[in-house]
């Protein structure tokens, strides 16, 4: 069992690509989703996984991981993840002693780039590196099944700039 506290951020520019040290192709489905909480299955080059993440309540959220076969990830996104599958690049990029995920989607979600970091508590604190912008940790268009939905609905790829333009809701109370 793990406490994910996780912050995300919008790219100001491509300065972090000087700064990755890897990089894997990702398939990420939503298998279910109950009570603001979700169950996602990933099919990397290196591993397959299933994660339970229950809603998170400020920048925290349980999260359950186990890995699966490989053969299994591939069938539950066949099976039964429908259109709620999204492809990206995940980059591994190390900025002042800090790990950093940069996530470049693709297909329909092709014009969204954002960078994650994972921290060991809400309060910590990280040097912001200059190829970072805006922070959309708790703006729900950013979120990874919304975004998806967002997509599936458009006629043409969602772009970080027709995010921007839909509404907001304000975050829950914490």
């Amino acid at each position: 069992m793990n406490i994910e506290i996780e912050r995300k951020f919008l790219l100001r520019n491509e300065g972090w690509r000087d700064e990755a040290v890897g990089v894997e192709r990702l398939r990420d489905g939503l298998v279910g989703e109950f009570g603001g909480g979700k169950v996602r299955v990933r099919l990397g080059e290196s591993r397959a996984s299933l994660a339970v993440k229950t809603a998170s309540v400020g920048l925290a959220r349980w999260e359950f991981e186990y890995g699966i076969p490989p053969a299994d990830a591939e069938m539950m996104l066949a099976t039964m993840c429908g259109d709620m599958v999204v492809e990206k690049s995940r980059y591994r990029v190390i900025h002042a002693g800090f790990e950093w995920a940069v996530d470049l989607y693709e297909k329909r979600l092709a014009g969204i780039a954002i960078a994650e970091i994972e921290l060991g508590h809400a309060s910590q604190d990280f040097p912001l590196p200059p190829w970072v912008g805006r922070e959309v940790t708790a703006d729900e268009r950013f979120h990874k099944r919304n975004m998806a939905r967002l997509a599936l609905a458009s006629d043409a790829p969602l772009t970080v700039a027709r995010l921007l333009a839909l509404p907001t809701r304000e975050p829950a109370p914490v």
